[in-house]
């Protein structure tokens, strides 16, 4: 009897977590979660690369057979957060490498009804890995590790990420990059996480690249100006009310007990009423413009760069210029105004397009409308017709009826063939019509 292989545990792993029932999944899950944690301590040496892309394999499978999107939520949740089950910075990295490397390599096969959940799961995992990132105090080594990561598994040109991976996640990135730290970081620090995009826009050739870094970075950071700078006078002024409650408390203001029968609120209620009205507004992140604007010119300055690219950039550059002076790109005029004025440019347009036989129609049809304008030169020309002396504007009696057109009488003409006799005149000789005898 030949005795059974035993299978490696990622494999073992691998298997259940792509399995028919959701039980056996949700179970291979959690099982998955504390080998993880077992296998990443410093004694055990941690997964090799081979190992966890088996394990990624698995999981990509495990959101592919989940249905209802509450669960594939909740699932996608689960997946993103065994990052931080990784006892490493280096075993958190290869981790998310792998994740990369296995949406690249399962993407074609994905289809449409499927898309969306693993576009979520795309955006958790990249929370996540920013929220690691918060947990170690946004440390700089950390930061450019993840990014440079980042940079080569999708932006760069010699990644084998197609090109939805890479327009999702250049759109995504500044959105869950301020959900996580919007409220801590500064801005070196978010200049910091957009220099690769920086980097990547001034060099591609790819022309979708150069659009998607254009739209989702750059425009973005000019659209959100107005915001980002509310957002700090709103802070200012919170500053500035905290500071005058400490002058208040100082002096000796007291505050008002409640009866304890009386009914308040709730200490946590409040706190969930803040977190609600900060998610509904959305967290907008600071940005030194002039600084962004300087390290753009910087990357787009190179001879390297292609003139597409410079032409496009220096758009940005002098747009993040203006937004430094504090000049913002909304217009003034309104849009009513706006619109009145592009459709009196496209009548006149029209109007030049017309061919000549038109613009006698329309001329013609404004003299109908307008009857009385030409009344001089008509009573001119009747008196020249009538005669000195003569009332133009008096009515005139025509033949064939009071005030009305009579008709012609028409002259009676003689028949063909018969002549009118004239007295003491000579008839001319008729000429016989000749005709030819037929010989007998």
């Amino acid at each position: 009897m030949v005795p059974r292989v035993q299978l490696p545990p990622e494999i073992q792993l691998a298997q259940r977590l792509a399995g028919n029932e959701q039980v056996t999944r949700d179970r291979a899950v959690r099982k998955l979660r504390k080998y993880i944690v077992a296998r990443t301590q410093p004694a055990a040496g941690g997964f090799t690369h081979d190992e966890l892309l088996k394990v990624w394999k698995g999981l990509f499978y495990c959101m592919w057979m989940q249905d209802k999107p509450l669960l594939q939520e909740e699932l996608g949740r689960t997946i993103s957060q065994l990052v931080h089950a990784f006892q490493t910075t280096e075993a958190q990295h290869l981790f998310l490498q792998t994740f990369w490397q296995t949406m690249s390599r399962e993407w074609t096969g994905i289809d449409r009804l499927r898309l969306d959940k693993f576009y979520m799961l795309m955006r958790m995992v990249l929370k996540e890995s920013l929220a690691a990132l918060k947990m170690r105090g946004w440390e700089e080594r950390q930061i450019e590790q993840l990014l440079e990561l980042l940079t080569t598994e999708i932006l760069l040109p010699d990644s084998q990420a197609p090109n939805g991976v890479k327009s999702h996640f250049i759109e995504i990135f500044l959105e869950e990059l301020a959900k996580v730290g919007a409220s801590e970081l500064t801005a070196d620090q978010n200049l910091k996480f957009i220099e690769p995009f920086c980097r990547i826009a001034a060099q591609t050739k790819d022309s979708l690249v150069l659009h998607n870094i254009n739209r989702g970075i750059f425009e973005a950071i000019v659209e959100q100006a107005p915001l980002a700078i509310e957002d700090l006078m709103n802070e200012m002024e919170e500053e500035e009310g905290e500071m005058s409650e400490d002058d208040g408390q100082e002096q000796g203001v007291a505050s008002k007990k409640p009866h304890e029968g009386s009914c308040g609120a709730r200490p946590g209620l409040g706190e969930e009423q803040g977190e609600d009205d900060e998610d509904s507004t959305g967290a907008v992140l600071q940005f030194d413009y002039e600084a962004v604007a300087n390290k753009l010119f910087e990357m787009a300055s190179h001879q390297s760069t292609p003139s597409q690219n410079r032409k496009r950039l220096y758009k940005v550059i002098r747009k993040l210029q203006d937004l430094a002076e504090g000049l913002f790109p909304e217009e003034d005029i309104p849009e009513e105004a706006y619109r009145g004025l592009q459709e009196g440019r496209k009548g006149r347009k029209a109007k030049k397009r017309l061919p000549k036989s038109q613009l006698q129609n329309e001329t013609g049809r404004n003299e109908q409308e307008d009857p009385r304008g030409d009344l001089s030169s008509r009573l001119e020309r009747k008196r020249r017709r009538q005669g000195p002396g003569a009332d133009p504007t008096a009515p005139q009696e025509q033949p064939g009826g009071r005030g009305g057109r009579g008709t012609r009488k028409r002259r009676r003409q003689p028949q063909a063939g018969a002549r009118a006799k004239v007295p003491g005149c000579q008839e001319p000789d008729v000429k016989k019509k000749w005709t030819r005898k037929s010989k007998k």
